[in-house]
This record gives structure tokens, C-alpha cells and sequence, in this order.
């Protein structure tokens, strides 16, 4: 009777086990178009996950608790990834969720119309991310120098996300390279103007980048792959239903707090996608290299490396995403 009993329990505890959900950390910052990554959350159970999603204020802040095994997928964008995969962070880049993302905002009143016309000025930008990259790149464009102190062309003064706009709003700065939605918030709020959408450099559109640990991917590659299913999933949910995208960023994600039309703006420069490339993942890395930001280590990490695209082409196919 005994055994009977302990088989028995023991026969209850696999099933129970067999239909538990897997758990994976995600990482993820509080942006527009992070939003089909943070509605993993919702579509994770379908494919036999929990997501637990952390917030963070920049995509470098995450790598720390990457490397301290807290994260096991995070969302940033690529410079921060590239910066940690320099650092030593064992992560792999899977996709891209998002490109674009970025305006050049000045003050409203400044007769700023290129970036050229930001000689003399102070430009406020969030360190490590890649409006630092791609406001270096327009900088250099224009033929204009810069630094963090004065006597440049331009006078750097770096500042969270989140001190950007009321600085721009104070007179603090005279322009800034910003993130979505917040971007646009500074435009329909009326105290920014944008100067330019910065994609007219090598650069490009720049890709944010979705990254999972090593350790998710050698040991557990089962649950790697049910983890880019639900990400292609929530991905092409938010493309084929943007009222439900808007939905969710703006009440689950930001309380409420971006109206309708900063929504529609932000994720009008920086919309959903899958895609990444080993070659933009390169250059980004050269020019990371080659502009001093995200402090890379020698020797650099070489692309191939460490993108790893073999999970996002199988989920696309299995999901008929071409």
C-alpha cells in the first residue's frame, strides 16, 4: 500500500511538472516600441512560459544582472549589447524588435534646423544607448567636435531618459537626441521641435536588439527557441493590431501617462520589426569603436561571434513570417 501511495505521488509530481510553466527573466526598458517584447508576458503561456518581466532605466544598466544570472532575456539597444558582450556578458543577440527610435529635438524658439546649427550648443543625451552613437555620427557629419566639457563645438551633458525632456522644457539644453515615445511627447507638448530623424549617416536606422544568456541557449535550447516563438508572436500581433499595441503601451506600460497621438508618433519612428543582421551589428561595433562610446574592451567582439540567428529563422518559419 505503501508503494502503491509513493508511486502514485511520485506519478502526480511529474504530471504537475510536465504542465508547469518554464520560467524566464526578462529584462526590458520602459519605451514604446519595447512593447511587443514586454506583451511576451501575455503570450508566453501559450508556449508553456512564465515571463517575468524587470524594468530597467537603460539597456546597459541590464547587462550587471545578466552577468549575476537575475536576466535571462532582455531587450536594449544593440550598442548596450555590444558594450556588455565587450564587457563579458554571456549573451548571444537573437533579433531585432524594433529600428529606428531616435529624433533630434531642439528647443523651441532655437533656430536649429541641421544638426550643423548645433555649434555653440549644449545637447543632452542618454549615455550608452544609441542616440549617444548616432548623434556622435551626425556630429561628425556635420564636421562638428564635441565633448562632456567645454571648448568643443558642441557641449555634451549626459542625463537619464527621463531628465531629457524637462531639461530641454527648463532651458537646461538646447537639444537633445531622444528616445521614443519621449520624442515625440517633446514635440506635441510644444517645447520641442524636431530637427531631424538622424538616419542619413552609415548608421542607418538603428536596431534594437533582442539577447538571451549563453547558458539559455546551450542548456536549455528547447526553451530558447518556445521563447523566440512567443517573441515573434507578440511581434507580429502588435504589426497586424496596432490599436491593441497602443493599448497596451500606453495603459499596461505607461499608465496612461503619453497620449494617443505621442504613441502613434513614437512608434511611426520606430516601428516593430524581427530582423537583424550580422553586417549591422558590425558596423555598429566599428563605430562604437571608432567615436569612444561604450567603452569596448580588447579585443572587440567580432559579430559572427556571437549573433545567433538560428532560433528567429525557425520561429519565422513555423509562424509563416516571411
Amino acid at each position: 500500500m505503501l508503494k502503491q501511495c509513493l508511486a502514485a505521488a511520485v506519478l502526480c509530481a511529474a504530471s504537475l511538472h510536465a504542465f508547469a510553466d518554464d520560467v524566464v527573466r526578462l529584462g526590458n526598458l520602459k519605451f514604446a516600441h519595447y512593447g511587443a517584447v514586454s506583451y511576451m508576458k501575455v503570450i508566453g503561456p501559450k508556449y508553456g512560459l512564465k515571463i517575468e518581466e524587470r524594468m530597467f532605466a537603460k539597456g546597459v544598466d541590464i547587462m550587471p544582472a545578466i552577468v549575476a544570472g537575475q536576466v535571462d532575456v532582455s531587450a536594449s539597444a544593440l550598442d548596450a549589447a555590444i558594450a556588455g558582450r565587450a564587457q563579458g556578458a554571456p549573451i548571444y543577440a537573437v533579433a531585432g524588435f524594433a529600428k529606428g527610435g531616435v529624433r533630434l529635438v531642439a528647443r523651441k524658439g532655437l533656430t536649429v534646423t541641421k544638426a550643423a546649427d548645433l555649434k555653440g550648443k549644449k545637447v543632452g543625451v542618454a549615455r550608452g544607448g544609441a542616440q549617444e552613437l548616432i548623434l556622435y555620427a551626425e556630429l561628425a557629419k556635420a564636421g562638428l567636435t564635441w565633448s562632456d566639457q567645454p571648448g568643443k563645438d558642441v557641449q555634451i551633458l549626459f542625463m537619464a531618459y527621463a531628465d531629457l525632456n524637462q531639461a530641454l522644457a527648463a532651458g537646461s539644453i538646447d537639444a537633445m537626441c531622444q528616445s521614443e515615445p519621449q520624442a515625440s511627447q517633446a514635440i506635441n507638448k510644444g517645447f520641442g521641435v524636431e530637427v531631424l530623424k538622424p538616419y542619413d549617416t552609415p548608421l542607418g536606422e538603428p536596431v534594437r536588439a533582442l539577447v538571451i544568456t549563453e547558458k539559455l541557449y546551450k542548456e536549455k535550447p528547447e526553451v530558447a527557441q518556445r521563447v523566440m516563438y512567443a517573441f515573434v508572436e507578440a511581434t507580429d500581433t502588435f504589426i497586424k493590431n496596432p490599436a491593441l499595441a497602443e493599448k497596451y503601451v500606453r495603459e499596461d506600460m505607461f499608465k496612461n501617462q503619453i497620449s494617443p497621438q505621442d504613441f502613434k508618433d513614437g512608434i511611426g519612428n520606430s516601428p516593430y520589426s524581427y530582423d537583424l543582421t550580422v553586417s549591422h551589428v558590425q558596423l555598429t561595433t566599428d563605430l562604437m569603436k571608432q567615436y569612444g562610446v561604450g567603452k569596448l574592451q580588447v579585443p572587440v567582439p567580432k559579430a559572427d561571434d556571437w549573433v545567433k540567428l538560428d532560433l528567429l529563422a525557425k520561429a519565422k518559419a513555423k509562424l509563416n513570417i516571411k
